[in-house]
């Protein structure tokens, strides 16, 4: 029985436009994440059938495949409910007014100001060796936020950091629409964050993940 399944859009595939356009999302998840998913499977049952075995002679390549499948299906099943169409609210920035004035505080206190935050996630998104992620996260050892870069799925990621808001910087969810300017999907990616949805990811992280000392 697999153990990783393909979730469900929140929304329908036309819900991003027209920062990001339905073929792309139905693309995007029907088929890349799916991908990540058989991947993820595939390779646990492989796992299984080596240690069944004690046959070993793979072992660094299949951990390898598991990370990078892994990885994938999960921060694609982020990425989806970070962002929401602006008729229900994306994009701006986290604002007590609207209820998440938790997280812009936290955003303000680790990187000085949203401004601040905003160019560098971008940034780290933008610049990604190769294909990748910008991410913000929750580190537990300072309990603050930080930016990390993820390349082909494994990278710059400080162990025991919660992922809260993800930006996709691979080609494939963008290239149909943006072609190869990479700066210009990033910089439209700010219209449809789902902040309500980065500050229950925050929230959950905090209460979730106790302070690790080094």
């Amino acid at each position: 029985m697999a153990i990783y399944t393909l979730p469900e859009l929140p929304y329908d595939y036309a819900e991003l436009e027209p920062v990001i356009n339905p073929q792309i999302i139905e693309l995007h998840h029907d088929k890349h994440h799916a991908a990540y998913v058989k991947g993820a499977n595939d390779t646990l049952e492989q796992l299984e059938e080596a240690r069944d075995k004690e046959a070993w002679g793979s072992i660094n390549g299949l951990e390898k495949n598991l990370a990078f499948h892994l990885s994938g299906h999960i921060l694609h099943s982020i990425y989806w409910h970070n962002m929401t169409g602006k008729s229900n609210g994306g994009g701006g920035e986290p604002l007590a007014a609207d209820g998440v004035g938790e997280l812009a505080d936290a955003i303000s206190a680790s990187f000085g100001s949203f401004a601040k935050f905003k160019a560098q996630l971008t940034k780290a998104a933008a610049t990604t060796q190769g294909s990748g992620w910008g991410v913000l996260a929750y580190e537990p050892v300072s309990g603050r936020l930080i930016v990390e870069q993820v390349y082909d799925h494994q990278g710059n990621v400080g162990q025991g950091s919660v992922p809260i808001l993800v930006f996709d910087a691979w080609e494939h969810a963008f290239y149909l629409q943006y072609k190869n300017q990479k700066v210009d999907f990033i910089d439209a990616m700010w219209e449809v964050v789902n902040w309500q949805d980065v500050a229950k990811r925050y929230s959950e992280a905090k209460d979730r993940t106790p302070l690790i000392t080094p």
